[in-house]
């Protein structure tokens, strides 16, 4: 019998795990220089946490999470999305209290049940910030320019922000008649999961990837004209430091976001080559009342999160990582072998790249792995070179070789590394 992995997952294979590292290095390195530090929370939490925190007739609570109940009879869920652990994790660890300021950020697997496609899998990496203590529009315009700072670091300049406000529950109940008149003589046209979505959020039918649906909602009425004061200053707050900062955006009144905790701000960075039909690279929004929801004090909290694998399809070849190259070494002879290996679990320590045979081999064929290697330097040990405790040091690039001793090899490399 032969295995394959799962459907809907993937291999990371040595080229992409590269390439993967990177994207993750360039976001450590971006959030670090607004503050953030790293959280890591179990892959799997309480069914319920869930439930509450993205909310029941949600896709993904209804259709897309991995549940099952454990040996002891806990209702356990792999995580579907990242938000609900960490506000757990803010709650149990007293991070958030009376409003301090926690800025946290998080790397990890995520498992949603759903149909394969391009930039899409059952088992993906995320990316994510949360911040917690602050109902500021400065701190939704930052999370923005965070966002912005950290696509442009991966080369992906073609992303562009789509804005919007979704109100809050002064004002969004108005809305939602408004949006049930609208949508009332067209319900029997709907899909079937918008036809439940009516009755349970029907803002998430403006969210529905449902042709027939997107073209039913077109002209429904906006959020945008029915905020409270408090809302619509807050959106035009954003908007303005927005400006300030030099970060473009483009209103879009139908952002709403599949995910019932948002309040406010909502955002989706579209990018508009790489994905296909899957083009929102990264998204977010502001949700005041999850902490409280979810048995916290009431916390206003804003974050965004990203797929991995998203992120290095629309980078494409604008995201150049450098190949390690090491340094060679051939030995030529039995004892020589042995002495290689020494030599290059010293060149090691000393934090120097380097590979050696296990084997004797020809010259001729140990020198062919070194270039496929794509190394540029080859120490090479003899019989000759041993008895004077020497080696050969071959420069790759341009075929000269000198002699050198072994005492000094460690800092005769670090020298041609810094030229």
């Amino acid at each position: 019998m032969r295995f394959t992995s799962p459907r809907g997952t993937q291999d990371i294979l040595p080229s992409d795990s590269e390439r993967f590292s990177a994207i993750e290095d360039i976001f450590r390195q971006t959030v670090k220089l607004y503050g953030y530090k790293e959280i890591r929370t179990p892959i799997f939490e309480s069914t319920e946490l869930f439930a509450r925190g993205v909310g029941g007739d949600t896709d993904i609570v209804s259709k897309q999470m991995y549940s099952f109940t454990t040996r002891g009879g806990d209702d356990i869920t792999l995580r579907p999305e990242g938000t609900a652990g960490a506000v757990r994790a803010v709650i149990q660890n007293n991070l958030a209290v009376n409003n301090a300021l926690c800025k946290i950020y998080y790397m990890g697997p995520i498992f949603r049940y759903e149909r394969p496609q391009k930039g899409r899998y059952r088992q993906f990496t995320q990316l994510g910030i949360e911040v917690f203590g602050s109902d500021s529009s400065l701190i939704d315009a930052e999370t923005l320019a965070l966002a912005d700072n950290f696509l442009r670091a991966l080369g992906i300049t073609d992303a562009s922000l789509e804005l919007n406000s979704i109100g809050c529950d002064v004002c969004r109940p108005n809305y939602r008649t408004l949006l049930q008149e609208f949508l009332a003589d067209k319900r029997s046209e709907l899909c079937a999961d918008c036809n439940l979505r009516y009755d349970t959020n029907p803002l998430r039918i403006l969210d529905c990837k449902i042709e027939r649906c997107k073209e039913l909602s077109s002209n429904a009425p906006v959020m945008l004209d029915t905020l409270c004061d408090d809302c619509k200053t807050h959106f035009d707050e954003v908007k303005v430091q927005l400006d300030n900062l030099g970060v473009a955006y483009k209103v879009n009144p139908y952002i709403v976001r599949g995910l019932d905790y948002y309040t406010k701000t909502a955002f989706e960075f579209i990018a508009s080559s790489g994905l296909g039909s899957q083009s929102t690279v990264l998204a977010g929004g502001r949700y005041d009342k999850l902490v409280h929801e979810l048995g916290g004090e009431m916390t206003p909290a804003i974050g965004f999160a990203a797929g991995l694998e998203r992120l290095s399809l629309s980078s494409g070849d604008a995201l150049a990582v450098a190949e390690e190259v090491p340094v060679f070494v051939a030995a030529l002879g039995k004892e020589a072998v042995i002495a290689a290996n020494i030599l290059t679990d010293k060149l090691r320590k000393n934090g120097i790249y380097a590979v050696c045979g296990y084997t004797e081999r020809g010259l001729k064929g140990q020198m062919k792995e070194a270039n496929k290697l794509n190394s540029s330097l080859v120490i090479i040990l003899g019989e000759d070179e041993l008895k004077n405790n020497s080696c050969v040091l071959k420069n790759m690039v341009d075929s000269t070789q000198e002699t050198v001793s072994l005492n000094d090899i460690i800092e005769i490399i670090n020298d041609k590394d810094k030229n």
